[in-house]
Order: C-alpha cells, then structure tokens, then sequence
C-alpha cells in the first residue's frame, strides 16, 4: 500500500485509461478524488466500486476547458481529503481532421483541454502541496510519432505537455515536488477507436507486440511515478506503447 494517506487528483477518471488510473491509485491506498464531464453513471460506479472495497473517492463534475471547474476540482478535494499529494492530468481530447478546412473552434477546444487545462490543474495543484508531491501528465507518443494524417493539432498539444514537463521539472524541483509525462501509445479505448475509425486495425498492426495496450498498463507506471521509488525521476517523458514507435 505504497500511497497510504496520500491524496490524488484524476482530471478525466471516469473511464478509459482515466477511470484504470483511479483504480490502481485507490487499490495502494490512496484516497482519490476525479473529474468527469458527462459520464455521471459512470462516476458513480466508480465511486461505488472504491468504497466497497473500504476507499475513499470523489467525483466532481468538471470540464477542464473550462479554468474556473479545474480551480474547483483542486480545491474540493484539498477541503474533502485535507490534502493534495499526487495530480494526474489525464483529461483530454482529440479532433481530428487536415489543416485546410480545421476549425479554429476546434483548435482552441484542443488547446483548452490539453494544455490550458492541465496548466492551470498543475498551477493551482503546487499551491497545496507540500515536499514528496506528485504532478503526473498523460502525455502521448504522438507528440514525436505520426504516422497518420489529419492528427496534427492533437500531435502539438502533445508536444506541448513534454515540454511544459521538462520546463517545470525546473520550477518544482526546488519544493521537491516531481513532474513526469506518461507517454501512452496504441491504447484500446473509445478516444482510440473513435479517433483512427476504419485505421484502428491498422493501428494495431504496427504495434511491435502486435496488440493494442490497456488502461492497467498504463496505470502500473503512473503508480510507481507516484510511489516512493520515484522520487529521483522528474522531467521525463516516459512511453507505454508496445514499441509502436520504435
């Protein structure tokens, strides 16, 4: 039970790779709170799920494109847990589709979720937390392997994680709180599926295992990143990918 009184925060953790992270996070003893947009029933189960077990969580409806509702989501879990020891930012989204006829509503909805939000969560995270703290974001391979057309904007909010973790190792480091960037690939989630359409099967063909990843994978390294073992690492950028990039 590496996370025994220690709090975290999920932005988008009701399903999908999001929903795994809040599991494996509770399952070694922390308390865990998490954001959710729409999917209320979805939260709820979760919820459910952990306190049954003996856990503690939290939903809080909140849209991370929106700066006020990421501000909220920190807030209450310091004022229902009375601390903030680990924030996963994992909210995000993808619009896909060439540069000749992409929106601009489209782009800043990107930019809001994937970069604003998770700066504005990490801004307002540091504020509460104290030495040992941990900042996680899920980042993605596509912010350095694209190999299909029409993901360029989602591939740059990506880009723009990994070097906003790097520069923030910098700021952090010095209140000994760590940030590190989970980079997964070929994940077999509905933003996945909904993202490559009829290229999915392809996808998983270029896979070097040849199949697509789980949540749980990813979650395994979000855990150690936000366990005691790693309090050396910061500033990475580390991938999940079955070799896809490779």
């Amino acid at each position: 039970m590496a996370l025994n009184s220690k709090v975290a925060l999920v932005t988008g953790g009701s399903r999908g790779i999001g929903a795994s992270i809040v599991r494996r996070l509770s399952a070694i003893g922390a308390d865990v709170s998490f954001t959710f947009v729409a999917s209320s029933d979805a939260a709820d189960t979760i919820v459910r799920e952990i306190e049954q077990r003996g856990g503690r969580a939290l939903a809080i409806q909140a849209d991370s494109a929106n700066v006020s509702d990421v501000r909220s989501a920190v807030r209450s879990t310091v004022e229902t847990f009375g601390r903030l020891d680990i924030l996963v930012n994992n909210a995000g989204i993808e619009r896909p589709g060439l540069i000749f006829d992409y929106s601009i509503d489209d782009l800043d909805e990107s930019l809001a979720v994937n970069v604003r939000g998770l700066y504005v969560a990490t801004q307002e995270a540091a504020r509460y937390m104290q030495p040992g703290g941990r900042i996680i974001n899920i980042g993605s391979i596509s912010s350095e392997f694209m190999p299909i057309p029409g993901h360029a904007v989602y591939a740059m909010t990506k880009g723009a994680v990994a070097s906003l973790t790097r520069g923030l190792a910098r700021d952090l480091g010095p209140r000994g709180i760590t940030i590190n960037n989970v980079q997964p690939g070929r994940v077999d989630t509905d933003l996945l599926r909904a993202a490559l359409g009829p290229l999915a099967e392809k996808a998983r063909a270029d896979v070097a295992v040849k199949r697509f990843g789980t949540g749980d994978e990813v979650a395994g390294l979000v855990a150690f990143l936000a366990g005691p073992e790693a309090d050396f690492v910061t500033g990475a950028s580390l991938k999940v990918d079955g070799g896809a990039s490779s």
